[in-house]
């Protein structure tokens, strides 16, 4: 049996960024946290708060090396699996990745020893100023990175001359007309990420009894962030279809399994789409709600699949799933989010029972729907890896199936023994839970002891 390169090739890259998403989607909403509490903790001088970052600390160092090991493989992929992308886009996509070093990593790289290891060794205003730095530095990488990604959605300010695409304009490269709703979308979505995994940890040490102050405070600032956040966030997605559905109509047609666009768009809420006979399987739809959701009215239409050459369609399945996957996740964690707000308010959110038994298992429900959002945008792109730029199949490099399946193979067993054992570590973390910090000044004996030691040394001093 022939392997085919340019399969392989997806799938590795499929793997390889799902797995390196996770950890992004997680940092940069950790780093904010730890900089609140480091914040919170300066305002108010309780070392309650410096303990719960120092604990979110050496979490955050686990997860930002797992990250920053993925994120490396990613680049050199490529130049060994899309060498012919790289000719083609790299002039464009080289610059703004290098920028995402120059400006992210080594903001990062200066102050994240300083936040891991300086709490007893600088100045707490020092230790919160590098938080922040560190918080701010994960930001502009999302900064960076999704706009090569936006710039891949929707090719902007450059020219192409043999093939090769010349930046023209910069300031249209960097803010590409997808680029952002789709920097808020993402920026927003980690830390709601991470607000269900602090609210998570908060809920499983309430429910075992074991710090529970710490468990409180957790809890308490996860739910006040993801109130505000996770409604926004459906708005935010609103404001993000409508930018896609300007500039990727090809994707909205495919994520609505939407064929024709002669009539007013149902929202389709189950199908199994079938692409040869171009109609849905076993629709269940509501009538022109698809259309008041996209275009704000009723009875507006907009492109349908049929639309669309055969050879132009992205694969539909996929991202009609992904995407009902990423807004049920996102409903479930508004409704969460409320019910939680609420029974705080009320004075009933500190018992047992089933709510506080979910909480405990909220914890996958960002990096789910985070994977979910990725899988919608980056199948929905294809056939392009650039739009209108080039397409996925003439991106490949000149390299055999073998070749690519051995590197895949490889990829998985070593990911598989680093991650496995990075997530071990880090639940290992979690079990063990914050360790309440003893300065050093009160590092001294017992009053007793101190008395009869100062005595003695009286007593010496007298004989002398």
């Amino acid at each position: 049996m022939e392997l085919d390169p340019l399969i392989l090739a997806r799938v590795q890259f499929a793997f390889t960024i799902s797995f390196h998403i996770i950890f992004p989607a997680f940092t940069i909403g950790l780093s904010a946290w730890i900089a609140t509490l480091l914040g919170i903790s300066l305002w108010t001088g309780d070392p309650h708060y410096r303990d719960l970052a120092q604990f979110w600390t050496k979490i955050f160092a686990v997860s930002f090396a797992m990250g920053v090991v993925s994120g490396i493989v990613l680049t050199y992929q490529f130049g060994t699996n899309w060498s012919a992308f790289s000719l083609a886009a790299g002039n464009v996509i080289g610059p703004l990745i290098g920028l995402e070093v120059l400006t992210a990593f080594f903001l990062e790289a200066s102050f994240l020893g300083i936040m891991l290891f300086g709490r007893d060794r600088v100045s707490p205003q020092l230790h919160f100023a590098s938080a922040v730095l560190v918080a701010i530095g994960t930001a502009i990488s999302a900064f960076w990175i999704l706009s090569a990604n936006s710039w891949m959605q929707y090719p902007a300010g450059h020219e192409v001359r043999d093939g090769i695409a010349y930046p023209v304009d910069w300031w249209q490269i960097i803010f590409s007309p997808t680029f952002h709703w789709r920097f808020v979308h993402m920026l927003i979505a980690a830390y709601i990420t991470t607000g269900f995994v602090v609210l998570a940890v908060g809920a499983r040490f309430w429910l075992k009894g074991k710090h529970l102050i710490e468990a409180e405070t957790m809890m308490k600032m996860a739910l006040g962030i993801l109130v505000v956040l996770t409604p926004v966030q459906a708005v935010v997605g609103d404001f993000h279809g409508l930018n896609t559905l300007e500039h990727q109509p090809a994707k909205i047609a495919g994520m609505e399994a939407h064929w024709d666009g002669n009539h007013p768009a149902p929202l389709v809420l189950f199908a199994i789409p079938d692409e040869e006979a171009e109609m849905n399987r076993f629709e269940l739809a509501i009538p022109k709600l698809g259309s008041l959701i996209l275009k704000h009215d009723l009875n507006a239409t907009f492109p349908g699949l049929k639309q669309f050459a055969p050879e132009d369609r992205p694969p539909v399945l996929p991202i009609f799933i992904s995407f009902r996957v990423m807004v049920g996740i996102g409903l479930v964690m508004i409704a969460l989010s409320v019910i939680g707000a609420f029974k705080w308010w009320r004075g009933h959110l500190f018992r047992p029972g089933w709510l506080m038994q979910i909480f405990a298992w909220t914890w996958p429900l960002g990096f789910i729907a985070v994977l979910a959002g990725w899988i919608t945008t980056e199948i929905g792109r294809q056939p392009w890896v650039a739009t209108g730029l080039m397409r996925t199949e003439d991106a490949l490099s000149p390299v055999g199936g073998v070749a690519v399946l051995v590197s895949l193979v490889l990829f998985v067993l070593v990911y598989a023994v680093i991650f496995v054992s990075g997530g071990y570590y880090i639940n290992r973390l979690l079990e063990k839970g914050p360790v309440r910090h003893i300065p050093k000044e009160d590092l001294r004996p017992t009053r007793p002891m101190a008395a009869a030691k100062d005595a003695g040394r009286i007593a010496l001093s007298a004989g002398e």
